[in-house]
Formats: C-alpha cells, structure tokens, sequence
C-alpha cells in the first residue's frame, strides 16, 4: 500500500495510468477512479472553499450527492480570448479521470490553501443569513439617498456571490435527443435492479435498464456482501453479463432519469462523451432520453445522512458508506487514522472494511449505549475503542482534521455531559442512517410517508404504473433488495 492507495482490490484498472491537472498542478490516476478518489489517493484532502465563509471543504461523499467538492471543469482548445470552455460546480466524486482532464477549484483567492477571504470567518456574528438584505435595502438617511448605496455596495457582493465562474467561450459540443419505448423502465443498478432487469427480461418484456454511474451494480461493487452464496461484486458482473446477452434488454450507463411525466412518460440524460478528452466524430457530449415506458421499476437505493456537530465540514469528515466505496471500489482509504461516529450498525461494516484496507481505526463512537452484540463484534474485529453512549462534540485542524473531541451523551436530556476527551485522527467516518430516494416517486405525484422505526420518509402508494424495490423502498439488506426487485420485475 502506498501513502493513500492500496496495494490490490477495487475495479479500477491498476495496468494503465492517467494524467490530469488540478489547480495547474499535475497528478496521476488509474481508469476507473474519480477526480475525488484519484485526488485522495495522491494525499489531496482539500478541494474547496464554502461560499460565505471561505472555510476548508473536502468530500464528504463518494458520489452525486457531495455537497463540498465541487470543482470547474475546463474542456476544448483554447479560444482567441485565451479561454477554455468552462464547467463549474461539477461534484469532483462523479468525474471520470482521462487523460487531459483540467480542473481548478473554486471561490478562492489567490489560491486554494491561501485564501484572503477566509478572514470572513472572524465577523461570522455580523453577517448571518440575509445580512446584505437587511444592511443595505433603504430608506437611508444623509447623503446616501435612495438606493444609491444600495447599488453601489451591489457591485462587490455581486463579485462575492455563487460558487464557481461561468465561462463565455461557445460550446461546440453536438447535443442530441431520443426517444424510446419499452415494456419495463428499471432506474438504477444495484442489487435490486439487476434483479428486477433480470427478471422481466426473462419473462420476454423489452426492458431498459439505467444506471447513473459508469458501471453497473451499485453498492454490490464495493460493499463486501454476498449474494446467493456468491461475492457481490462477482454476483453483479454475471447478471450483467446475462443482460447484455439478452436481445430484448438495453443497458444505458451514465444515465440519470431525472424526471418523471403523466402517462409513465420519463426523462434522463446520457453523458455520453464526459469520460473522454475528445468525442468521436459524428459523437454527441450528451444525449437526452424521453423513455415511454409500460411500467417503471424504481430501485434508486438509498443516502446515507450525516451528523452535525462543530466542526462537521472540516476536511476529512466524510460519510461512513463513501470511505467504504473510496476502499472497495477505487482502492483508497481516505485517512491513516480514522475515528467513526454513528447511531446504527451500518457503520461498523464500513470500519471493518476499511481496516482490512490497511486503515488504522482507532475508535468507533456511538450515541447508543445498548450496542448490538453483531457491531460489538465488528468493533473488536476492527481493533478500534469502542466508546458507546458518547458523542463527537468537535473537530480541530485547518486544511485538514487533525483530532475529535468527545463527550458522554446523555440520552435523556439530549446533548453532551461529562469530560471531554481528545483523540487524535487524521479522519472521521459519520453514519446517522439512511433515506430513500424518492425523488422520482414523488415527482409521479405521491406524497411520502414518515416511518417511525427507519426514522426516514418511505415511498407513497403507486400514483402511476410503478413499483419500488431495495433501499429506496426501505429494504436495508441485500438479500431484501434481491427479493423486492424479483417481485417488482415479475
């Protein structure tokens, strides 16, 4: 293992390498990675600066929902203004890395590790939320009539607001549209996709099968599970292989079905050349879908949810699942050190996992005292300090997390009591649970429903011709999620 990579394991292709550019300064990948884990694996913790405060950001997810990570992306030949094509505010954990690849961090200045305007941080008391609206607006009494001071001060805020720099170089990307029918419509690849795309086709129904990410499989590619009897990940590459041999079955990767219309009627867009330096002749950058569909198969898993704390945005804090995807998917363990804090059992798989990685875990924490014996287990087999019935209560370090502090949590009154004692961590894997998605189920018009014991929003009975299985149906297990997705497909 080197300083951040792991010696073997992932789906990344460890054979060839790929240069790309981050901030001008040139680093080194495999097929496979992500701008984010490929930059974690070169010891690169902070990507980033929060819009008003210009405090330090790193990713917290390894996936579309990374809120922190966010970086411009610079494509084509250089124009006559001396500019590049820009993208900004693209998630550096959905990028692929090619050869080529420029990116530059945003809401900066001069430079990403030395930012004049981190000063703000010392007036946070003076400009909370709304501060410009409620400081600026008129009447004003004196010389400064009207508006007149309001329009001036807009110039610099103006200059101050939004994240990232839209650039005014022409796209001459090609862009198309298409239009498909079929029988089954299922939106996304994990374990209960796959079985529900397996199962109608079988049945001899024209299915669709989209996926958002590059390849299929979702968390079967790095969750460690087993699957009737069989490695996840080795479960998942041979339906595949199946489904690509069906002739009534289209396998669409990178594909994100982001609506859904009366009538089944659905919308996703294919990013069909983002992963290369330059698209084929003839090839579109993207292509957007209109899919009419006979019934929809919704197995769009499920998201992990943060805790908050002080100091929960510091570099190195990141969700438990996404330090787990880094180890089993790209081959990265995103710290040396690592502490977890969390309320449920999920997170002591994603300890496990990234201690066989090489990963030192130093101590899990968690709010509950009554600890299942299975995560105690877990916990001994880590060989991390098992601190139930506490609390991280804050972080320190700048760039990057160098400590958490933690307290006894008193369950009944529901907040911290007790000394506060500081271990030392260079990471910090939080797990507060999991949500459905339901974006698409509530865009069909249904209304979710709260579920007390999952302490998450459930899907609504069918508004449409649809069904919903795994994760997004609350079905946490993988041997659940196979079985809703036969049922769903069926």
């Amino acid at each position: 293992m080197t300083a951040w990579r792991t010696g073997s394991g992932g789906t990344i292709d460890r054979s060839r390498s790929v240069r790309f550019t981050f901030d001008g300064q040139s680093y080194t990948g495999h097929p496979g990675d992500t701008l984010a884990s490929a930059l974690l694996a070169a010891g690169v913790r902070l990507f980033g600066r929060s819009f008003k405060y210009h405090r330090p950001r790193g990713p917290i997810s390894a996936g579309v929902d990374e809120p922190n990570a966010l970086v411009t992306i610079l494509r084509g030949p250089v124009g006559q203004q001396g500019q590049q094509v820009r993208e900004p505010n693209v998630p550096a954990t959905t990028i692929e890395i090619f050869d080529g690849l420029t990116a530059v961090s945003q809401n900066r200045f001069p430079s990403l590790s030395f930012d004049v305007s981190a000063v703000n941080q010392l007036g946070g008391k003076l400009i909370g939320a709304g501060f410009y609206y409620k400081t600026f607006m008129g009447p004003v009494i004196g010389p400064l009539k009207g508006t007149r001071f309001w329009m001036f001060c807009e110039h610099f805020i103006r200059r101050a607001a939004g994240l990232g720099r839209a650039g005014r170089v022409p796209d001459a990307s090609r862009y198309e549209r298409m239009n498909a029918f079929c029988d089954v419509l299922v939106v996304g690849s994990g374990p209960a996709g796959l079985s529900a795309a397996r199962t109608a086709a079988e049945s001899g129904a024209k299915v669709i099968l989209a996926e958002l990410d590059p390849t299929f499989g979702g968390s079967a590619a790095w969750s460690g599970v087993t699957v009737e009897g069989r490695d996840a990940r080795a479960w998942a590459e041979a339906q595949v292989e199946d489904l690509q041999a069906m002739e009534n079955v289209t396998l669409l990767p990178r594909t994100t079905v982001w609506g859904y219309y009366d009538g089944n009627t659905m919308a996703a867009i294919e990013r069909v050349a983002d992963h290369k330096a330059t698209a084929q002749p003839g090839e579109p950058r993207h292509r957007g879908w209109t899919i009419r569909a006979g019934r929809v198969v919704i197995a769009t898993g499920a998201l992990e949810r943060p805790l908050v704390f002080p100091g929960n945005d510091r570099p190195g804090v990141m969700l438990a699942s996404a330090a787990q995807r880094y180890a089993g998917q790209f081959g990265v363990v995103p710290g040396k050190r690592i502490a977890v804090f969390a309320n449920n059992d999920s997170a002591y798989a994603a300890a496990a996992a990234l201690r066989e990685a090489g990963a030192d875990i130093a101590t899990i924490v968690d709010v509950r005292s009554d600890i299942p014996a299975a995560a105690r287990s877990a916990a001994a087999a880590a060989g991390a300090e098992l601190l139930p019935g506490h609390a991280v209560v804050a972080t320190e370090g700048w760039h990057g997390l160098s400590a958490i502090k933690v307290q006894p949590w008193d369950a009944a009154a529901r907040q911290p009591r007790g000394d506060v004692r500081s271990i030392s961590v260079d990471c910090l894997l939080v797990s507060g649970g999991w949500s459905p998605v339901l974006h698409l189920a509530s865009q069909a018009g249904g209304k979710p429903a709260w579920d007390d014991r999952l302490q998450a929003f459930l899907p609504p009975p069918a508004t449409q011709n649809w069904r919903i299985a795994g994760a997004a149906n609350g079905a946490f297990s993988t041997a659940a999620a196979v079985a809703q997705g036969e049922a769903a497909g069926l």
